[in-house]
């Protein structure tokens, strides 16, 4: 036989017999594993800073959402500030609608304009002043919540809908810029598969969206958005 070589013990009947496998063997064994060199290690670091920096100067644009559906209800967010409200009734002028609906919870006691009680009654009394029609300007405050102040926002809305028999079927969303992903993603939550969430995000103008982490402002509101975001979808689920 070659050098080298062995085989099997034979028993007595002169066939092969098997060596048990000591305890170690039986719970683990070798595998080749390969690591990077360090060459490899610049390239995965400069391939990783690249996606960061292009997903951190891109960050904003993400968030901002401009993506209407033709006709249904229009529902504007009474917390947006006057230009926004502006915007909301321009767009109302432009297409067509079943009407626009403010939504909004209570304004604090330390607020100005706490005698409007609600922000959907400040911004619908705005909208008005600004020569929309009354009669298609509706009013649905929210109660108070210590979170989750959209999504409560959105369930108001819906059964505001159902109790006029106004049809849910499409709903075009408008809000300032960096929420509006947030506002889109709550409201589907809220109104479920049986209705389309439209959304028209009005660009902040205290910052440039394309440059948000060159000022204070957008800064706070892009990280935090961000964040919040993530929130709303990995973590919160409606009750």
């Amino acid at each position: 036989m070659p050098t080298g070589t062995s085989t099997p013990p034979l028993d007595p009947a002169g066939e092969t017999t098997v060596q048990p496998r000591s305890w170690p063997g039986a719970f683990w064994t070798r595998r080749v594993c390969l690591v990077p060199t360090w060459r490899g290690w610049i390239v995965i670091i400069l391939m990783t800073t690249v996606v960061f920096v292009y997903a951190f100067r891109h960050m904003g644009e993400f968030l901002t959402v401009r993506d209407p559906l033709p006709g249904g209800v229009l529902v504007v967010e009474g917390w947006v500030p006057p230009y926004v409200a502006r915007e909301t009734l321009d767009e109302f002028q432009r297409n067509h609608y079943l009407g626009i609906y403010v939504t909004g919870g209570p304004i604090e006691e330390e607020n100005p304009y706490f005698g409007y009680q609600s922000y959907a009654n400040l911004t619908a009394t705005k909208l008005r002043e600004m020569g929309a029609p009354a009669g298609l300007v509706h009013t649905v405050p929210a109660p108070f919540v210590a979170r989750d102040r959209t999504y409560a926002s959105a369930v108001t809305l819906k059964r505001e809908l159902q109790a006029e028999g106004v049809s849910a079927a499409t709903i075009n969303v408008v809000s300032v810029g960096p929420h509006s992903r947030r506002s889109r993603l709550l409201y589907e939550k809220a109104f479920g598969s049986a209705s389309r969430i439209g959304m028209i995000g009005v660009p902040a103008r205290d910052f440039e969206i394309g440059q948000w982490w060159k000022t204070s402002a957008g800064f706070r509101t892009v990280v935090s958005e961000f964040i919040a975001y993530l929130y709303a979808r990995l973590v919160f689920h409606p009750e």
